[in-house]
């Protein structure tokens, strides 16, 4: 199976809007925390890590239902990525027909939809960061149908449902595990060089998440002290960071 350099490259190939590739940084974040707690033991954090980055990597260039996500399984398939992953990423689309009859599948139709929205959320928030969103204010969001319209609440409601979590808890997993400090600024810049934090989802959410420069890197390196881990997966993150923070901060 190809790695997540390779990975990073396709979604690249496909998709040159920012906006489209923080997206899939985002729930490929969300996902390697959905693979930790929903998963068990057997699950492939990796893998579903990188469903989540690919899950729209052909929209861009195929918009339409009739061709996105066929063209990207399509290609994934051609690239050599295995067909549990293909079918997870089709069976976002809801129109494709394809069941979601796995965890990987049901955990990205539950996640795509809620990591668009936990940004809307944090971006109208004076600071502007998903540091201080509380799960009561995203849930307020989500009856106010007029905010943040083009998500579709239907679908995080079924896909928390498929899951058989509660909404409070999904929505914890997707803000705390996942995105936890990872600063939402519509300035941050996607760099191919942006340091990957192992699989463990809060050190990947802050080290894919920032880009405001040495005062951000403070925070980061506060922040993995605060965190339980073990200082050898602390200590594999701080070189990862030394190594390329130059490249992602300039």
């Amino acid at each position: 199976m190809p790695d997540r350099k390779e990975a990073w490259e396709l979604l690249c190939e496909y998709t040159k809007g920012e906006s489209l590739r923080k997206h899939a940084l985002a729930v490929e974040t969300a996902m390697r925390a959905c693979a930790l707690k929903y998963g068990g033991a057997e699950a492939d954090v990796d893998e579903w890590g990188l469903v989540g980055l690919l899950h729209d990597f052909d929209y861009e260039m195929f918009p339409t239902e009739n061709e996105h996500p066929y063209k990207g399984a399509n290609i994934m398939c051609g690239r050599g990525y295995p067909e549990r992953m293909i079918r997870a990423i089709m069976g976002h689309a809801p129109y494709t027909g394809v069941p979601r009859d796995t965890l990987m599948a049901r955990a990205l139709f539950a996640t795509d939809e809620l990591c668009g929205f936990l940004v809307a959320c944090a971006l109208v928030r004076p600071s502007r960061s998903l540091d201080d969103l509380e799960v009561s204010s995203v849930k307020k969001k989500l009856k106010d149908k007029a905010f943040a319209r083009t998500v579709n609440r239907d679908d995080i409601k079924q896909g928390v449902e498929e899951l058989g979590v509660e909404m409070d808890e999904h929505i914890r997993c997707n803000e705390r595990l996942g995105l936890m400090k990872r600063r939402s600024r519509r300035g941050l810049r996607v760099r191919e060089s942006i340091p990957y934090a192992g699989t463990h989802p809060i050190l990947f959410g802050l080290v894919a998440g920032a880009g405001a420069g040495v005062r951000e890197w403070k925070r980061i390196d506060a922040a993995i002290r605060m965190v339980s881990v073990s200082k050898l997966v602390s200590s594999a993150v701080m070189r990862a960071c030394n190594l390329r923070r130059r490249e992602v901060w300039r």
